[in-house]
């Protein structure tokens, strides 16, 4: 398996104030429920390393990271 793989991660605060993450290029890899984005991230990173283990136990192709993510400036309202 390829060690230097680098997905994106989104992460989102919900309106109850905790953090979930998910990775587009690996879909059904979700964290959920963390009170902190630095839990949210401790738990995604196990979260990829268990999906990727489960995709080459199931001798399934484990995708490509190519969804690239990036802040654009946005005109005041």
């Amino acid at each position: 398996m390829e060690h230097n793989r680098k997905y994106l991660v989104i992460i989102e605060r919900g309106e109850d104030g905790s953090y979930s993450a998910y990775v587009p290029d690996l879909p059904g890899c979700v964290a959920i429920g963390q009170d902190t984005p630095e839990q949210v991230k401790c738990l995604i990173q196990e979260a990829i390393e268990a999906h990727i283990q489960g995709l080459v136990e199931d001798g399934l192709p484990v995708p490509e990271p190519i969804t690239q993510g990036e802040y654009v400036n946005a005109p005041a309202a």
